[in-house]
């Protein structure tokens, strides 16, 4: 008996569907200022490649990676320090001490910069209060360390960025059992031994990631080392742009920036790709908190006091101090208009980014298509990217767009609509998009992995269309986690500075920029009333991040 083959039917081609296209053109549109600046960096107008590399370049590079070494080994041993303190002992303020070591990340680190120099200079409260001391009359009777310096700058870093790593230690740590440990103890391991051999290596993933945070901050950092005079490649960025008028070497330096970047990332994680640790589920147990007496409480105490202190307390005192000296300067018609526009660009911001990442990961979860998936992990690039790096990918594009809108416009009207890209805050809003969207992304990727599968595909099996599954099923289930995505994009973007300082329009000032516009001019009775609000603004933050690692 024969058996005849029946030819398959030849398979429909099946189109894309409106969210794969939606989610594959964010993912461009995030992606495209990065490609931008590499683009310029190869084929500039003017090329200064040579001159950079015989000049300035050496210099910027060298200070960028002394900043990025020295701010990363100091967060990384303060923050695991004090997280390995909190979790593994009871000691007098640790209670207290477990959530204010977070607040130094509602201070900028360049608002850090100006009070710490208030704070120290010449006609500070230190040196004038040891000439007073002392009887010295000048400077030339005593010596006193430079305080615009990059050691300083080191300093500022270093306390407001240590809380990155402390925060991602405390977990590694509070997740690890004490069963180890105990083994430990019982064959004479001391208390240094226990935490050399067995709790630093199991969290060393974790601390090699906060670490690789605080640098990539460092990197992106211009308000601290422009008002400590120290000249790195995102200070490098804005002199060949602003002072020398040579976009194709700011993209350069940009591109400079971007390999630094990405070889950080890249040795962070081969340093712990075969690290591997796991935590048996029935032998896990909670670790059990050795209670500190006597001096070694007060040591204690002291190791996790002092790096608040330097990294809060004395920039916030600082601060409101001339807040409070200056209380007319509330009133300054430009504080509130800087304070409108800072709202303004900020929140229409974090709507976007977040509506767009919900938008791309609902959307890739719905595509069959490989190409949306794989771009994805890709569009978190932009955090790792420093802002001036994005200004530069956003701008010069997007200025030659905006120059043939209008002339298109004129040609076809006879009127002339002006600059309606670059002359208004869409520029800022678009690179604050790029610069977040990997939290709003990230927020709205766990979020939807926590939504049970049999929910959406129960509302699809009642006629229910992806659109309304998106509004009824998963949007109500994930509130929080958006909520909170909302608030960490908005507090981000009113404390960027160098994307603001390129992007913003003419005459166009926020917070961040009128404080670092005012402490420039040594002026901070009138910078005081706007860093009280970022700062405002950033203790929001910290309280919800408290919240949701408890």
């Amino acid at each position: 008996m024969s058996t005849i083959d029946i030819p398959a039917a030849p398979k429909r081609a099946s189109f894309p569907s409106f969210w794969s296209i939606g989610a594959l053109l964010i993912a461009l549109i995030v992606v495209l200022p990065i490609l931008s600046v590499i683009w310029i960096a190869f084929f500039p107008s003017e090329n200064i490649w040579p001159h950079l590399i015989s000049t300035t370049l050496p210099r910027y590079l060298k200070n960028t990676l002394v900043l990025m070494v020295s701010v990363g080994g100091i967060a990384a041993i303060v923050g695991t320090g004090t997280a390995w303190m909190i979790v593994r002992y009871q000691f007098f303020g640790a209670r207290w001490l477990e959530w204010l070591l977070l607040l130094p990340l509602a201070i900028p680190a360049y608002v850090g910069a100006y009070a710490l120099v208030d704070f120290l200079e010449y006609a500070g409260p230190v040196q004038t209060g040891l000439r007073e001391m002392f009887g010295w009359r000048n400077s030339r009777d005593y010596w006193f360390p430079e305080i615009r310096s990059v050691g300083a700058a080191i300093l500022v870093l270093s306390a407001s960025l240590f809380p990155y790593v402390y925060l991602i230690a405390r977990a590694a740590f509070r997740e690890q059992s004490s069963s180890g440990e105990e083994v430990a103890r019982s064959l004479g391991a001391g208390a240094f031994a226990r935490f050399f051999r067995i709790g630093l290596p199991m969290a060393r993933p974790a601390i090699a990631a906060g670490t690789a945070i605080v640098m990539m901050e460092t990197v992106n950092d211009f308000g601290t080392v422009d008002y400590f005079s120290v000249q790195t490649l995102t200070t490098g960025i804005f002199s060949v742009w602003l002072e020398s008028n040579n976009a194709g070497g700011a993209a350069q330096i940009a591109s400079t920036v971007l390999l630094l970047v990405v070889l950080l990332v890249t040795l962070e994680k081969l340093s712990r790709r075969r690290s591997r640790f796991f935590s048996l589920g029935r032998s896990h147990r909670g670790m059990h908190k050795t209670v500190l007496v006597g001096w070694r409480s007060v040591v204690a105490f002291l190791a996790c006091t002092v790096p608040f202190a330097i990294g809060f307390v004395l920039p916030a005192s600082v601060i409101l101090n001339h807040a409070l000296d200056n209380a007319d300067r509330w009133h300054d018609p430009a504080l509130l208009s800087a304070l409108l526009n800072t709202l303004t660009v900020a929140g229409i911001a974090a709507l976007v980014t977040v509506s767009l990442g919900l938008f791309m990961v609902y959307g890739v979860r719905l595509s069959d298509r490989a190409l949306p998936r794989l771009l994805m992990p890709v569009t978190s690039i932009g955090y790792a990217a420093p802002g001036a790096v994005l200004a530069v990918g956003i701008l010069i594009p997007l200025a030659m767009l905006d120059h043939a809108l209008a002339d298109g416009l004129e040609a076809l009207t006879g009127r002339d609509f002006g600059l309606m890209l670059t002359g208004s805050s869409f520029a800022l809003i678009l690179a604050y998009c790029v610069r977040f969207f990997a939290i709003a992304q990230g927020a709205a990727d766990a979020a939807m992995g926590r939504v049970s599968p049999s929910l959406p595909m129960a509302a699809r099996s009642l006629g229910r269309t992806k659109g309304q599954v998106l509004g009824a099923v998963y949007l109500p289930l994930i509130r929080a986690s958006v909520l909170s995505s909302l608030l960490l994009v908005f507090v981000d973007c009113v404390k960027e500075l160098p994307a603001t300082l390129l992007l913003r329009p003419f005459n166009y000032d926020t917070l961040a920029t009128r404080v670092h516009d005012q402490a420039s001019l040594e002026n901070l009775g009138d910078a005081a009333p706007a860093a009280i609000l970022v700062i405002f603004v950033g203790l929001c933050a910290v309280a919800l991040l408290a919240r949701s690692s408890r």
